[in-house]
């Protein structure tokens, strides 16, 4: 069975990956309501201003590792014969804090307070950030992992 790094990152597909990853965060960003919604478009729409191409950049840089971390989910899904979309719906907590574990790293790492303060700070709304995005992940991995 092929693994999600593979199947994700492939050069004849990750552009296109990289493409239905930056619709997923669009339409996440697009579906937020409220104070907290107004927020993350702002804080989104101002991060395009200033650099354009930084949001790409890190759907590239991070590719590698959310398949990494989503692979096991992935395996279980096939083994069981199940859809990834199927699997993951049944299971936001789980694909949420596969990815986030990423992120966590990320931010342990960092060298800059103010980045492991803001991120310590968001970090439960990261989750439910995460798993609302989940119905859209679960069909564009297995769009493109097939």
């Amino acid at each position: 069975m092929p693994n999600l790094i593979d199947a994700l990152t492939a050069e004849t597909k990750k552009n296109a990956v990289v493409d239905d990853c930056l619709a997923l965060i669009d339409a996440e960003v697009a579906a937020k309501s409220g104070l907290m919604g107004f927020a993350i478009k702002a804080g989104y729409k101002t991060i395009q201003g200033i650099k354009p191409g930084f949001v790409r950049g890190v759907v590239v840089d991070l590719l590698p590792e959310f398949a990494n971390a989503l692979d096991p989910l992935y395996q279980e899904a096939k083994t069981k014969g199940r859809t990834a979309t199927d699997l993951f719906n049944s299971n936001p907590s789980r694909v949420a804090e596969a990815l986030l574990t990423i992120t966590d790293e990320k931010a342990r790492r960092s060298k800059s307070g103010l980045v492991k303060g803001t991120y310590d700070k968001l970090r439960g709304t990261a989750q439910r950030n995460v798993e609302a995005a989940v119905p859209r992940l679960g069909p564009l991995v297995d769009k493109h992992a097939s």
